[in-house]
């Protein structure tokens, strides 16, 4: 890992084996990270306790953390799910109308496959995992064509929701809310995959 300016660097072996490169640019995350890899020991993310003793940060701390922070039942998975939703929202974004039930079978299993990749991951467990199934009745009931302009790949920056996330977020708030009649859509992964 190397921070340089508001820049953090990661470079890690993660599932499998797999080599990860990424960056993230947060002036807050970096001055943090900073302080962090200042502290003597090998672990990255450690803290002082109040006895001034070294502990590393463990999953269980981070989770509960968030559990707190959020006042509800929240993971470090959640996360992850929410990263993967929304690539394959962005993924089925691009992807026109499907013109038969094959084409809409093969951008779901593609949208499946590239999130996988992404998140080093088999398509399988991303599909029952890491993606909310409502993005692919999204998908299916032509929902995500309507917001296909939101999901841009703009570079427009929110300090609280990509474009996407916005997009994302309400295609789940109108899923949920009308509960569409598209209970086929994770099937139609599954037989593609």
């Amino acid at each position: 890992m190397a921070v340089a300016g508001a820049t953090i660097r990661f470079t890690f072996k993660g599932k499998s084996g797999k080599e990860w490169r990424l960056a993230i640019f947060d002036k807050r995350v970096s001055r943090i990270v900073r302080t962090c890899q200042d502290l003597p020991g090998q672990h990255l993310f450690q803290y002082r306790d109040k006895d001034g003793e070294l502990r590393a940060v463990s999953s269980d701390e981070v989770n509960d953390y968030l559990r707190r922070a959020a006042g509800g039942p929240v993971s470090a998975k959640d996360f992850r799910t929410w990263a993967g939703t929304v690539l394959c929202g962005l993924a089925l974004s691009l992807a026109p109308p499907p013109p038969n039930e094959r084409q809409l079978r093969k951008q779901l299993a593609s949208a499946v496959r590239a999130v996988s990749q992404r998140l080093g991951n088999t398509p399988a467990v991303c599909r029952s995992s890491y993606i909310h199934p409502a993005i692919f009745s999204a998908h299916t009931g032509g929902l995500l064509t309507r917001y296909a302009r939101r999901m841009s790949h703009a570079t427009e920056y929110d300090a609280k929701l990509t474009p996407a996330e916005r997009a994302v977020l309400k295609i789940l708030t109108e899923t949920v809310e009308q509960k569409p009649a598209v209970p086929a859509a994770r099937e139609l992964t599954a037989e593609a995959a």
